[in-house]
């Protein structure tokens, strides 16, 4: 028996209370144990086995304070333990865990109670010293309870989340909390709003070795001019300070401090003392120390607190974190879908019901979401996620038309002509729009029309359905495109037959249609329609489809067959929205539109829950029951008119009164906020290849090319080349935009000429100068031969008269309108180029003068002829 390990038990453990003989039997007893690091030495509610006290090594004690929750406090070495469970015969209470290498001296239990038994002395000891703790306890638990009842209101629970992302901002910005956590020093983080640097600021407080003191925040803007909240008063209640201990305090917004406790605030940071306030004609009293870390957040650096500060972190916003975006998203989606538990009710039923299914986001929506600078940061993308997961609610595929942001740039130049014209509101929540103007009227006119189509005279001269579509129907069209937009699309006779069949079908066969494919429809659908608009000009051209009747119609069936075909399958205007091509030229053109269907973003962020208006639901206070876009365009996230149809269902569903029919600068999205599409550009210079294939004759004449149109092969080559040559002017003029670039670069030549902007960016320019020329080629149709539809219409029916009245413009006025047509589309689109390109003229000289080019060649085949 060792003297050192009794005079050891005496002076350093809590069984020095024995007398020395006891502890003489105790010391023979025990067995030295030695533990690695990361073992567990004891577990929770199992026998005890063995009396442990700690010789040497650190380890820690895991009490249990309720379920799932563990509390870890330090044990020292001379620390006992089970002690109480072998005097009460109960099973341990706690798990210890060493952090080092430990040695135990060891007594087993049975031999523990053979020395109880013989020793009464034990038994009474321990009596007063469990009487002496439960004082002691007593006084805890109350000053235990003030503290908490005085932080409660501060405290922090918890971090909310990591850093998110694989960027090197992230990287770095994990990095520095790592390194702010391995010590006590004070940190300050700065950023913009939104940025979540409280959270910072709780990641590095639980990566501490303090994560298991309290962290509390307290904004700086309600901290009181003397801060007595925070410091306390000499003879008063104690301060934030005192009741922390070894916590850590965040001041949040350091910038609203109140001037007055700088230099308080100076000396806590610099010395770690700070002074209780005192009253008038009290004694100050000594700086007090304080063990708490500081933590400061602001937006904006703070040279006060600099020279005291060790860890300054500086968070980047998410508008140069872009590469974080798709993670940000996906995690938001994790956890907002779980919280508003948002399952697919298509597929739940073979999945656990405990398990959220987790929508997958577009490539496009990312994308849109990277395109956008986000003042608002982690803030503001949450409430777009959280806002695109409630719209899109039971979707398993999220597209950009969901994601919005809640504080745009300012709308400027704008008239709401539904608050200016309150019939107009009216009307267009009517059932008369555009629902009886459909069903009531276009779905019988355009049976009828084929009919015509099919069994009337075949040649425009006698066939007045003929003369309808094309002396009628395409000047009208592209003049209402500058004017109103898509607006015919509202009253398409091809989708709304896909809606009837699309009724019935489901009346007759319940199922539910498929949900549409996004992704392969934002990727191919607009070359789709690129396609079926070069077949269309090729068989107008081919097979003289202008005066062949029955030829026409079968056109409009074709077309209306593709919507019938695609309506049957997916869920409302699938083929409206990705692959009609009369619908892509109409929402080519309205981009030029001075007519836009927009919302106000804050009212449907803040008011709106149920976005009826894209879903559709039932009506509530001035909203309407309807069943939703039906081309899944949200209004308040439109950024142009290519996706909106102005049917005006989510102006009948919105029960804040957020919709809004702007009158605006015409087609202003153009260098705003427009999103440029390869395949429209694809499409846009088809279009204007296709006036120089209506003009064929005029330029086979103008050039003296002497082609034989009246044969096949040679009439499809030169269609071809008259699609395709016009076309590469643009490409030629950018080149050339490209190849000055480079060679001022290269100081070859001195025009400091600014780098281009992408093509698909500025072939846009060009699309005034394509209406134009298209509406100048359907001038002479429209003003010659449209003035004949009273005559022509009698001829249908076999009743030839000459003295029937017909108005028919005379070729110099239509030549003239046709010029003036060509020139004022030439200006807008010198005009729409500098505003797109935000550049010189210098610099986009190439492309004026490429406008140039297509004006003189658009002159003479329409104008000259």
């Amino acid at each position: 028996m060792s003297t050192d390990l009794v005079n050891w038990l005496e002076s350093a453990t809590e069984l020095g209370m024995l007398p020395h003989e006891v502890l003489e039997s105790i010391a023979s007893e025990l067995m030295v144990l030695s533990v690695p690091a990361g073992c567990r030495v004891t577990i929770e509610d199992t026998p005890v086995a063995k009396l442990y006290i700690l010789e040497s090594g650190q380890a820690e004690r895991y009490r249990r304070q309720r379920a799932g929750l563990m509390w870890a406090t330090g044990l020292l070495p001379g620390a006992v333990v089970n002690l109480s469970a072998l005097q009460r015969s109960q099973p341990t209470d706690s798990r210890i865990v060493t952090l080092t290498e430990c040695q135990f001296q060891t007594i087993s239990a049975a031999k523990w109670q053979d020395l109880v038994a013989k020793y009464p002395q034990i038994t009474a000891a321990y009596a007063e010293r469990l009487a002496a703790k439960l004082e002691q306890l007593e006084g805890e638990i109350a000053f235990e309870q003030d503290r908490q009842a005085a932080l409660r209101t501060y405290l922090v629970p918890q971090a909310k989340r990591g850093i998110i992302g694989s960027s090197r901002y992230a990287v770095k910005l994990r990095q520095q909390i790592r390194t702010a956590a391995s010590d006590d020093r004070s940190v300050l983080i700065s950023g913009e709003p939104g940025l979540e640097k409280d959270n910072i600021a709780a990641l590095i407080h639980f990566g501490s070795p303090r994560r298991h003191q309290p962290i509390i925040t307290l904004k700086s803007a309600l901290i009181t001019a003397n801060g007595a909240e925070l410091f306390g008063r000499v003879g008063g209640k104690p301060g934030l300070l005192e009741w922390l201990g070894e916590g850590t305090l965040i001041l949040n917004d350091v910038q609203e401090l109140p001037r007055s406790l700088l230099p308080q605030i100076q000396e806590l940071l610099t010395t770690g003392n700070y002074t209780p306030i005192v009253r008038e004609g009290q004694i100050p009293l000594p700086p007090r120390p304080s063990n708490a870390r500081i933590i400061l957040i602001s937006e904006s650096p703070q040279p006060t607190f600099n020279k005291a500060i060790v860890h300054q972190i500086k968070v980047p916003g998410l508008r140069v974190r872009k590469a974080d975006i798709e993670a940000q998203v996906k995690y938001y989606i994790k956890i907002v879908g779980r919280q508003k538990q948002l399952v697919n009710p298509a597929i739940a039923a073979n999945v656990d019901r405990h398990r959220s299914v987790k929508p997958q986001v577009t490539p496009e929506a990312i994308r849109r979401l990277q395109a956008y600078d986000f003042p608002g940061n982690l803030k503001e993308l949450q409430g777009m996620v959280d806002r695109a997961l409630v719209q899109a609610q039971g979707s398993q595929v999220l597209a950009e038309e969901v994601f919005w942001e809640q504080a745009p740039k300012k709308q400027l130049f704008r008239l709401n002509l539904l608050n200016a014209y309150p019939q107009l509101r009216q009307f267009l929540n009517s059932d008369w729009y555009p629902d009886r103007i459909n069903y009531g009227f276009t779905a019988w006119v355009f049976p009828i029309v084929v009919a015509i189509l099919f069994l009337a005279p075949q040649d425009r001269q006698h066939n007045f359905a003929l003369n309808l579509f094309w002396a009628w129907w395409w000047p009208l069209i592209l003049l209402l495109f500058p004017i109103i937009g898509r607006l015919w699309c509202a009253f398409c006779p091809f989708m709304i037959y896909g809606e009837i069949v699309q009724k019935l079908s489901l009346k007759f066969f319940p199922r539910t249609l498929a949900k549409w494919p996004r992704e392969t429809a934002e990727k191919w659908g607009g070359w789709f329609l690129f396609g079926l608009f070069v077949l269309i000009f090729l068989w107008e051209e081919l097979w003289n489809l202008e005066n062949t009747a029955y030829l026409s119609s079968w056109l409009l069936l074709l077309i209306t067959g593709g919507a019938i075909v695609f309506s049957l399958i997916f869920e409302r205007r699938f083929w409206c929205r990705y692959l009609c091509p009369i619908g892509g030229m109409n929402g080519l053109f309205a981009k030029l539109s001075i007519v836009e269907l927009r919302a106000q973003q804050g009212t449907c962020a803040a008011e709106c829950t149920t976005y009826h208006c894209y879903k559709g639901g039932v009506g509530f206070g001035e909203g309407q029951t309807t069943n939703g876009c039906p081309i899944y365009s949200h209004p308040a996230q439109l950024t142009d008119n290519k996706d909106c149809v102005l049917c005006m269902t989510c102006l009948k569903a919105c029960p804040h009164r957020s919709v809004e029919l702007n009158l605006r600068p015409p087609g202003i999205e153009l260098w705003t906020t427009h999103v440029p599409h390869a395949y429209e550009v694809a499409l846009l210079l088809l279009l204007l290849g296709g006036v120089y294939l209506h003009r064929l004759p005029e330029i086979n004449q103008l050039l003296g090319l002497q082609i034989d149109l009246t044969q096949f092969l040679p009439h499809l080559g030169f269609s071809i080349a008259a699609i395709t040559i016009p076309a590469l002017i643009p490409l030629l003029a950018y080149s050339l935009m490209q190849g000055l670039y480079k060679l001022d670069k290269l100081e070859f030549i001195s025009l400091k000429i600014c780098k281009p902007l992408p093509f698909i960016t500025m072939a846009y320019g060009y699309l005034p100068l394509v209406l134009g020329g298209n509406l100048a080629h359907y001038f002479k149709l429209g003003l010659a031969e449209g003035g004949q539809i009273i005559p022509i219409t009698f001829a249908t029916f076999g009743q030839v008269s000459n003295n029937l009245p017909s108005f028919i413009a005379p070729s110099a006025v239509i030549a003239f309108l046709q010029g003036m047509t060509l020139v004022v589309a030439l200006i807008v689109t010198f005009f729409l180029t500098q505003k797109i390109a935000k550049r010189s003229i210098r610099s986009t000289m190439p492309q004026h003068l490429a406008s140039i080019c297509l004006l003189v060649t658009l002159w003479l085949s329409i104008v000259g002829n």
